[in-house]
Order: C-alpha cells, then structure tokens, then sequence
C-alpha cells in the first residue's frame, strides 16, 4: 500500500488564512505564508493553498502571496482559486505551485481540463469538487473493531462498487460553494478523470469546519469510482477521523485545516498516531 498523505490547507481570503464552518463565519488563522512555514518543519506531505473568493469575485488569484508561500517551504504546493486559463496555470507553476486545482472554470469549461493536461501533464491538474449532499435516504451504519462504536463503515459488509450507495447523491457547487453546478459529483469525477485530471480534491460542503469527521458515503463512492488518487476534505475534527478517511473511506490524502490551524494538533502527532493504527505514512 502507498503511503497516505497528510495535508493541511490554506484557505486564503484577503491574503489571509482562514477557516469558516460549511464555507461562513470564517476565523483569521495567520500569514499564509507563516502556516505553511510551520507545516513544512512538522513534516506535512504536500500543502493546499485556496484564494476561496477569487472565483466568486472573477478576479485573478493572488500571485504574490502564493510566490511567498511557495518561498517559506519546500512542501509540494498545490494552488487554486480563480484559475481560468490554461496561462493562469502557467503563472502558478512559474509562481511557485507544483500542481494546479481547478474547480469553477473546470465546470463550466471541461476541455480546460484537456488542454491543461496536455500542457503540463496530469500530476498538475487537480480537479476539486466542492458537493453538497442531496438524498439521503441511505446512511453508512458503523461497526468497526479498530474504531469501537460509531463513526465509520465496516467495509466487508458493504456491497460492491456501483451498488454502495445507489440512493446517496452529491451536487456539484461552484464559485465558492456559491452556486449549484446541476452536475452529479461522482459523474463528474469520472468524467475529469476522462478528460486528463491527475487527482481529485473531494470536499463535503456538509461538512467542511463541522469537524464532525469527513462524509464517508462520499469518499468512498468517488474512491470506488475512480483510478486517480482522491484527496478527503471537510470535517476533521479528530486523529480518528483521519483514520476512517483512509481505512474506511479509502482516501489517498487527507486535508484538514481546524485541528492544525488552531494547535489541536501538529502534524507528527497525526502520523505517529495513524502508525500505531498500521496506516502507511511519511516520514
């Protein structure tokens, strides 16, 4: 198996860190560039930095900040927010950025994501899906050993892919969370996968700063659907929760912001506890 990656994201507004519930109320969390300077000592695997109202607004991202992120740390970057053309993409990776997310513009042009590919190679293109949760008529029931009661799925009572899940659907949000996109979440990761994205970026929008743990049926729906890698985002409250976005939700990454930003904990401590659960991590 290979190792899991860990993390943190940069939700930047006005050039600064925060950190909101469900995409509101959001709360200063630092310099960008500061953050990522002290995830990079503690050893996080890749960082995410998000201008999260440079689409919404229809301005263009802000170059200078993530020039000076990308300075204070050597951790593989991975910039979004108000990308619209393929020359876009080309400042962020002159900038600083080792790979692109590209969400809006995706959405409402897909070839982008095509001609971005071709360009500069799908381990660039990160296709992020911001989905909202629209059935639910069908719950994951949890009981796991590892996990004790609640919180997770046990995955050998689960059917096979294609039938987990089958009255669960997701809807697609742009512009922030903003707007409705009309598109299926799991359809359109199997389609960006089609048009040349190297990995997906999944965020539930149900549970983006509940920290109520990450929307499994989610993770798991669009793992089982595609090849590429799919990074979990929204809900980790707890070292467990990163534990179920791997083991049970079948993550390749996990992001988080709250339980980094705010000193609940560092990244070490996420890595040595998911090593005494057996999940393969960095160094």
């Amino acid at each position: 198996m290979l190792a899991k990656r860990i993390i943190p994201c940069l939700d930047v507004k006005d050039g600064r860190v925060v950190k909101g519930t469900r995409f509101v109320n959001l709360r200063d969390a630092g310099d960008p560039a500061e953050v990522a300077a002290l995830y990079d000592q503690q050893g996080a695997d890749e960082l995410v930095f998000l201008d999260i109202t440079a689409s919404f607004e229809r301005r263009e991202i802000l170059l200078g900040a993530v020039r000076r992120t990308a300075e204070m740390a050597f951790t593989p970057l991975t910039v979004g927010g108000g990308v619209r053309t393929v020359e876009d993409i080309r400042a962020l990776l002159l900038a600083g950025a080792d790979k692109v997310s590209l969400n809006t513009s995706a959405v409402e042009r897909p070839e982008l994501i095509t001609e971005a590919a071709m360009r500069f190679g799908s381990q660039c293109i990160v296709l992020a899906i911001d989905a909202k949760r629209v059935s639910d008529s069908f719950e994951f029931q949890v009981s796991s050993p590892e996990l004790g009661d609640g919180g997770g799925v046990d995955l050998s009572k689960n059917p096979e892919p294609g039938t987990r899940n089958s009255e669960l659907r997701w809807e697609v949000y742009t512009y922030g969370g903003r707007t409705p996109a009309g598109l299926d979440a799991v359809q359109w990761a199997k389609r960006g996968e089609v048009l040349g994205a190297g990995e997906i970026l999944l965020t539930s929008m149900d549970k983006d700063g509940t920290k109520d743990g990450y929307d499994l049926a989610l993770t798991r729906t669009v793992t089982d659907a595609v090849g590429i890698p799919v990074i979990a985002s929204g809900g980790a409250g707890t070292l467990d929760h990163l534990y179920e976005a791997f083991v049970l939700g079948g993550a390749d990454a996990a992001l988080a912001a709250s339980i980094f930003h705010f000193r609940e904990w560092t990244v070490q401590d996420a890595k040595a506890f998911l090593r005494r659960r057996s999940v393969p991590v960095r160094e």
